[in-house]
């Protein structure tokens, strides 16, 4: 079972590292992924690495802030969220699927597995 970990209450500006375990058989060969969603609003994607390496594909929105990385020989998934705003203020979850192709990336629907999920709360 995946487990998101690593949020908390920053100020705007401020840094925080998530990182998520759990994968199990459910990694190398996979696409992993973090999504985010806001209170009321639908989730929403943030960024995905395929299970080749190759350039990780990010949301607009986080370009430049944050970056993943996939530690494959501990099986573990981060997110470096650097210069964060109040409109980064979400429950981020990481995801896994395989075979995801690029124009699904975005899509919550071609993942198979969410963890929990991590606050992150952002303020002014």
């Amino acid at each position: 079972q995946l487990q998101a970990s690593g949020g908390g209450l920053v100020q705007a500006g401020d840094s925080l590292r998530l990182s998520c375990s759990g994968f199990g058989r459910t990694f190398r060969g996979y696409t992993l992924g973090w999504f985010r969603q806001a209170t009321g609003k639908d989730r929403e994607f943030v960024v995905a690495i395929r299970p080749t390496n190759s350039n990780p594909i990010y949301a607009d929105s986080v370009k430049g802030r944050f970056t993943i990385s996939r530690d494959n020989a501990k099986s573990m998934l981060y997110l470096q969220m650097n210069s964060l705003q109040p409109e980064d203020t979400a429950v981020y979850f990481c995801t896994v699927g395989r075979s995801i192709i690029l124009s699904n990336l975005r899509v919550p629907s071609s993942y198979e597995h969410w963890g929990q999920g991590t606050q992150v709360t952002v303020s002014s």
